[in-house]
């Protein structure tokens, strides 16, 4: 699903116009992302929390030359799904 997709059928759903539901999209996906930037996570219950996740540095491999490289420590952006979503995904009921 696009995004155009899926403002789309949220004007449908909530029975608003296109340029509102792109705004509410635009307005989630801002908020989601100034919560994790702040280091938080954002639980919606029944769907799932949006967390950030810190990876430590390591040692990898270049592939081609076998070449050791210093990869650097990272944050990044993880979906934890809950229970009532896992339960749609895989087609039964909590």
């Amino acid at each position: 699903m696009t995004k155009k997709e899926l403002v789309d059928v949220m004007a449908a759903k909530t029975d608003s116009r296109g340029a509102a539901a792109d705004r509410a999209v635009n307005a989630l996906v801002e908020i989601i992302s100034d919560t994790l930037k702040k280091g938080d996570s954002l639980t919606l219950p029944g769907f799932g929390t949006f967390e950030v996740r810190e990876r430590a540095a390591r040692t990898g491999r270049n592939p081609r030359t076998g070449e050791e490289l210093k990869i650097a420590a990272s944050r990044l952006a993880a979906f934890k799904p809950g229970a009532a979503l896992k339960a749609a995904v895989n087609g039964g009921g909590k």
